[in-house]
């Protein structure tokens, strides 16, 4: 069916709303003639507390400028931007939920004040997934801006990751660590403003809108304080007028076959585990309800490691950009891209790097030269988990790529950790983290535990870890995570202390040992309720509405 789509969506028959309406604005200084022109939102999220975003103000004006050239006329209105390195992290976990607000923003905003396009300004974890997520939704013309990585820190003569810094966070606290070194590098290895400097979850998405057709090109994975983010930002604001124009929207750029260069693209530079929920969120809002982590699972096991990326890699989103940064990647993957696959500058993914130059063949690899082959992320499916859960396969040792153990259920992360701390976990076991998920708790993750888990080398090389929470890039060892249902509205939750578990993961298997009849049984006595009471409302709100992690965790 043919897409519905009237132009200009800013304007409408004379009446008393239409009226004080531009009464409103002429109050305001503009004029009629400038009304005249398409109405085109500034999306920001902009504020002096998120690293990410403090300089989105001035990557803004540019857009407003580029707009202005074009014949339009922007308003800059704003959502939230929180930076995920500095909130709460457990146990108000709130990167979903923030999320899923945003995309509400986004849509209130947007369709409210009827903006007939809008140009998008964000850099962190979970605003540009929010921001894709309420364009997908909203399905006018849009284009992201995405603000740029990190300029790395300098301490003591050498340019320094922040992730090395942080990952000194437990050394420091066990006196291991001369803390005068350790301070200094805690308060001198983050840049002024950008995406921290690793493939954790902001590059990860910045990467993911680019390569979904979302961006300008080349723009995600440039330095934030380049001179051509802001040419970018500038050029963004002059083609969403072209976009308006031609009635090109959100949905004819995010597409199932976009999407599907996302995952590869993903997969190519082991993108953050945080796209498994983010990628089907974005999708689902789009109209396409998938089983979009068996595509995962399948993209895992034919697109190779092309980028050894920091933090599992040498490299740092700097040495990315100057090897050729994104473009120069998808140049060597349009084998296995759909090069068709339309952008927001109105030429195909394809077409964009047909003069993609590569600088150095160490940091960004051919198909034919890859880092590796090994699948960075498995898939499980079985009656423990019936919409699947997520394996990091890379991180797993070769003895427990079978596993066959007794259940041992922690229904809190302290619960799990007070009983490793005090010996009452034993080799073999399958040790249950649940009600992590993000109904029962907002998806936090239970990396704390399976990072303990490493200090006791017996334990962790026999041990399986099986969470409905989430886990950190940095998870390794039989760390099952994402279980879908959660604990909260699957079989995980009525898992008992000894039920035997079986893990397959070369046959993407994971199997509880009881009958269906006894799943049933134990299902229909199941009473495990939340305290909804002990959160503010917005996170009442979020766990009652939210949904499946295998959907992306959007609202049902």
């Amino acid at each position: 069916m043919e897409k519905e789509y009237k132009f200009l969506r800013s304007k409408w028959e004379f009446g008393e709303a239409s009226e004080c309406r531009r009464g409103l604005v002429c109050g305001m200084g503009y004029t009629n003639e400038e009304l005249q022109r398409p109405i085109i939102g500034v999306v920001n999220s902009w504020n002096e507390y998120n690293p990410g975003h403090t300089h989105l103000n001035k990557l803004a004006e540019r857009v407003k400028q580029g707009i202005r050239d074009a014949g339009g006329l922007p308003f800059e209105v704003e959502t939230t931007g929180i930076c995920d390195g500095m909130v709460l992290k457990d146990p108000r976990y709130i990167e979903v939920p923030s999320r899923n607000s945003i995309a509400d923003q986004v849509e209130l905003t947007v369709e409210g004040n009827f903006f007939d396009g809008i140009v998008m300004l964000s850099t962190c974890d979970s605003v540009v997934p929010g921001h894709l997520m309420g364009a997908a939704r909203l399905d006018i013309p849009t284009i992201i801006v995405t603000g740029g990585y990190m300029p790395l820190g300098t301490y003591a003569g050498e340019e320094r990751l922040h992730i090395h810094a942080q990952d000194k966070v437990g050394t420091a606290q066990d006196g291991k660590i001369d803390m005068e070194f350790y301070n200094g590098l805690i308060e001198n290895s983050w840049g002024t403003c950008g995406a921290c400097t690793s493939m954790t979850t902001a590059n990860s998405m910045c990467i993911v809108a680019e390569a979904m057709g979302m961006t300008m090109p080349g723009n995600s994975t440039l330095s934030a304080t380049s001179s051509q983010l802001y040419r970018i930002a500038y050029n963004a604001g002059k083609q969403i007028m072209k976009l308006v124009e031609d009635g090109i929207t959100a949905r004819d750029i995010i597409t199932v076959e976009s999407i599907k260069n996302a995952i590869k693209v993903d997969m190519a530079v082991a993108g953050s585990t945080n796209l498994l929920l983010h990628i089907p969120a974005i999708a689902n809002e789009a109209g396409y309800d998938l089983p979009w982590w068996k595509y995962f699972d399948k993209a895992s096991n034919q697109i190779p490691l092309l980028s050894h990326l920091a933090p599992s890699g040498k490299y740092s989103l700097k040495d990315f950009d100057l090897a050729g940064g994104i473009r120069a990647l998808i140049s060597k993957m349009l084998p296995v891209l759909n090069p068709d696959c339309l952008t927001v500058n109105g030429l195909t993914i394809g077409d964009n790097v047909k003069i993609a130059p590569c600088y150095d063949d160490d940091v960004i690899r051919g198909l034919d030269n890859p880092v590796s082959h090994e699948p960075g992320i498995g898939v499980l499916y079985g009656n423990l988990a019936p919409e699947g859960a997520i394996i990091k396969i890379a991180a797993v040792p070769e003895n427990l790529m079978t596993f066959k153990g007794p259940a041992k259920c922690f229904d809190t992360l302290e619960a799990a950790l007070n009983a490793l701390r005090s010996g009452r976990i034993n080799k073999g076991d399958a040790c249950i983290v649940r009600f992590l998920g993000l109904k029962a708790r907002f998806g936090t993750t239970a990396f704390t535990f399976q990072e303990e888990l490493k200090g006791y080398s017996e334990l962790f090389n026999s041990c399986a870890v099986i969470t409905d929470g989430r886990f950190s890039g940095g998870t390794s060892g039989l760390s099952i995570g994402y279980i879908s249902p959660e604990a909260m509205l699957g079989p995980l939750g009525i898992v008992e202390d000894g039920d035997m578990i079986e893990i397959d993961i070369p046959n993407r298997r994971i199997h509880l040992c009881i009958t269906d009849q006894e799943i049933a049984a134990r299902a229909e006595n199941f009473d495990w309720k939340p305290n909804y009471e002990q959160y503010p409302r917005f996170l009442r709100l979020f766990a009652k509405n939210v949904g499946p992690m295998s959907k992306g965790g959007i609202w049902e």
